[in-house]
């Protein structure tokens, strides 16, 4: 995945995280960008597990 499509993700979700936490909907876009870092996280550790093999 490209780097600018990671910040985009990113800055996507500090968006949606100001937008809805005024609607007292905060919540929502932690857990989407939890997800997603979580994601994230587990694809770079996958490829430095494989590459140390």
């Amino acid at each position: 995945m490209p780097k600018y499509l990671n910040y985009l993700i990113v800055i996507l979700c500090i968006i949606l995280i100001v937008f809805l936490y005024n609607r007292a909907l905060g919540s929502i876009p932690f857990i989407i960008l939890s997800l997603y870092l979580f994601y994230y996280g587990w694809k770079v550790l996958g490829k430095r597990k494989n590459k140390s093999r």
